[in-house]
């Protein structure tokens, strides 16, 4: 697995220093100084076959052009409309197969664990691309610190419903709330995240603020946003989007540029911001760290 510790990545490469605010004030900001901030955090950067890709996207597209029907289905409607979000107070409920059950504050749910900066390529379920340098704590440490039994084969994540904040909901566009799923080794697979931030910054609420899922080798639409419970369950998890769509869109969503959506090939993506494509790379490029959660599997029949 490539990981570079962040002393050894040019700060041009992970970040915009006029955007990027220290840890400690970024965490003072949402409410969770008394965090033991990890400032020589680890980075997990771009595969080796891939590096050209490190620079980060832009702050202001990162922010702008995004996947959110919870506030509208166009690209720029999260952005227009997630201002009646209220990520504070906010909590977090356990359930199912676990020792821990509760619902637990947000603050509290993250106490005392080290935040990582990781910079991701993390792509949407159309053709454009993004490298976001996320922060958020590794899942597999909170899974360690809830305890799930050994029953707890798959964990379900539920973003917030709520219509008077979401005015997306509104509609019936998907099936309210919004549920993905992973299996436990994919949950507990090191570059999974529980993302808190961006860029230094605290989830703008058009990212899924408070808190969302990052798993940068699938399709974006895995990567659950305003995360309000987290269940352990022994059966897979039916999906929002394959409840929807059930032959467009599988449960794993691996980045596969050999299985087309039945809509547009997914062979080619376009860097967000910039005009030429450039070829999908399997399981976003990100291969070496995790084919072997699929060894055997038909990555065709299992989309």
């Amino acid at each position: 697995m490539l990981i570079r510790r962040s002393a050894d990545i040019p700060t041009r490469e992970i970040t915009d220093e006029k955007l990027y605010w220290s840890r400690r004030e970024w965490l003072a900001a949402v409410g969770l100084g008394t965090v033991d901030v990890a400032v020589g955090g680890r980075a997990v950067g771009w595969p080796a076959q891939a590096r050209e890709e490190l620079k980060p996207t832009p702050y202001d597209l990162i922010t702008s052009y995004n996947n959110f029907y919870e506030f509208g289905t166009g690209k720029d409607d999260p952005e227009a409309n997630a201002h009646t979000l209220k990520p504070r107070p906010w909590s977090v409920a356990v359930e199912g197969e676990v020792k821990r059950p509760a619902v637990y504050d947000l603050d509290e749910f993250f106490r005392g664990m080290k935040p990582e900066e990781r910079v991701y390529r993390h792509r949407c379920v159309e053709t454009w691309s993004m490298v976001a340098p996320w922060l958020g704590y590794p899942l597999r440490d909170v899974i360690k610190r809830l305890e799930p039994g050994t029953r707890a084969r798959y964990v379900e994540f539920v973003t917030l419903l709520d219509p008077v904040q979401m005015p997306g909901q509104r509609r019936r566009v998907l099936d309210w709330p919004y549920v993905e799923g992973l299996r436990m080794d994919e949950a507990m697979h090191p570059l999974t995240l529980l993302t808190v931030g961006v860029y230094g910054k605290p989830l703008p609420h058009q990212n899924g603020a408070p808190v969302r899922l990052t798993v940068p080798w699938k399709y974006g639409f895995k990567s659950g946003k305003s995360l309000v419970k987290i269940r352990f369950v022994e059966r897979q998890p039916r999906n929002t989007w394959n409840i929807s769509a059930p032959h467009e869109y599988g449960f794993y969503a691996n980045v596969n540029p050999t299985v087309d959506h039945p809509r547009w090939s997914q062979a080619r993506e376009r860097p967000l911001g910039q005009f030429f494509m450039k070829p999908t790379l399997l399981f976003n490029g990100y291969g070496d760290q995790v084919a072997s959660l699929y060894a055997g599997m038909d990555l065709r029949a299992n989309f």
